[in-house]
């Protein structure tokens, strides 16, 4: 019989590197990353573009672009393109994000030479039908205005603006005026400039001749040879306090946030738990201090967003208007503790539930693939992730109350509350 009364034993978490992938050069020099650990049979084949918002002359072209993939081809309309993947149990799934935009094909092995060639024939000859663009923007434009009444989504826009400068890749965001001056041109230019294969990702049993099948058709893919563009940046506001008053609302959206350092930088690891100490999770300080202690939220988190050439730093809630002041106090405090001192007991239990939600986050083959793709993408050492499990393991908190007031001096935060 289970003893229900005893908690179960721990057992140290002894983490290693990430299996190795079988990397195969295609005929036009792309690099195919395969990782087979899959018992069942079915594929999910993702093919990654340079063509995220850092590459953007115009704002919305990379999400517009993308999203309308599947919208029409040279030879089928979009109708006839989910007519034949609903027909064979497969699925397409966009993705754009700041530095990539990555399109995958989820289907069963054997449907594979059904729908490969619809899959390649999306991303090879989309054909841009204007009437879809129409309908795409104005169910974005839609979705705008609804948004832009809600405090929250206004402040996590505005804190990216305000911390890496209104017109730079990661602190823009699409208006309404940009979806005036977006054109169909504008698409069919980006596409033909940024949307050349950089590099595939196969989860899936593969035997030679389904490599054969890909290697063919994926091989027929234009590979640029383009030099990585740097954006014209504007300068973030002097200011760092800012506030927002909208009457009608309820609540106020309180956000703090700082560019921070990159996956690349040694003292990451350490970053990382500081954040899950923070607010990283239900035992976190904020939650503990704002929501339960408080009273002020119901919830309340601080989080690491590592892109490609920068990161930034994010402390995120909603509290009652009135609450607003001595929200943003309590914030100030913890953040001023972390740099003075962190208990043994406190952080031993952090390291466990972090390590614990990272063996989490390879539990399966294909989030073992989103691990190897991140360290291929950003450029990291093969071991990243062994060095990131290591970095927390071993933390201090000497070291900790060093990360946190190097990085995490209070007043390098700018300050935002909407509402």
């Amino acid at each position: 019989m289970l003893d229900r009364k005893s908690a179960p034993q721990f057992v140290e978490i002894i983490p290693g590197n990430l299996p190795t992938p079988e990397i195969v050069t295609l005929d036009n020099g792309v690099p195919l990353v395969h990782f087979d650990k899959v018992n069942q049979e079915v594929l999910r084949i993702e093919l990654v573009f340079k063509a995220g918002k850092w590459y953007e002359s115009k704002v919305g072209t990379s999400y517009f672009t993308s999203h309308l993939l599947d919208k029409g081809t040279t030879k089928r309309s979009s109708f006839e393109i989910a007519e034949i993947f609903d027909q064979f149990g497969s699925s397409f799934e966009i993705s754009a994000g700041s530095d990539f935009v990555s399109v995958s094909l989820y289907t069963l092995t054997n449907n594979i030479d059904k729908v490969l060639p619809l899959f390649c024939e999306i991303t090879r000859y989309p054909s841009f039908p204007v009437s879809e663009f129409t309908l795409l923007k104005d169910i974005f434009r839609q979705n705008l205005k609804v948004n832009n009444e809600k405090s929250s989504y206004l402040a996590s826009k505005i804190i990216r603006h305000n911390i890496f400068g209104s017109t730079h890749p990661y602190g823009n965001s699409v208006t309404e005026s940009d979806l005036d001056c977006l054109t169909h041109q504008d698409l069919v230019g980006f596409f033909q400039a940024r949307f050349n294969l950089h590099e595939v990702y196969i989860t899936g049993k593969m035997d030679s001749g389904l490599l054969k099948i890909l290697s063919k058709n994926l091989s027929e893919f234009p590979v640029s040879h383009q030099a990585d563009i740097i954006p014209t940046i504007s300068e973030s506001p002097e200011s760092k306090t800012q506030h927002i008053q909208k009457s009608e609302s309820l609540q106020s959206s309180i956000r703090l946030g700082k560019k921070v350092i990159n996956r690349s930088n040694p003292d990451y690891p350490a970053l990382v738990l500081l954040n899950h100490i923070l607010g990283g999770y239900f035992g976190s300080r904020l939650m503990k201090n704002i929501r339960e202690e408080k009273g002020l939220t119901y919830g309340i988190n601080s989080s690491i967003h590592a892109l490609k050439h920068d990161a930034f730093f994010l402390i995120g809630t909603d509290v009652n208007k009135e609450n607003r002041t001595v929200a943003f106090s309590e914030i100030k405090s913890e953040i001023m503790r972390l740099q003075e001192n962190i208990d043994l007991a406190e952080l031993e239990t952090a390291k466990r539930h972090l390590l614990g939600s990272l063996q989490l986050e390879t539990a399966n083959p294909f989030s073992v693939l989103e691990k190897i793709k991140t360290i291929r993408l950003h450029n990291l050492d093969s071991d990243f992730y062994s060095a990131l499990y290591k970095g927390i393991q071993t933390s201090s908190p000497h070291t900790l109350t060093r990360i946190a007031q190097t990085y995490l001096n209070e007043s390098s935060f700018f300050e935002l509350s909407v509402g």
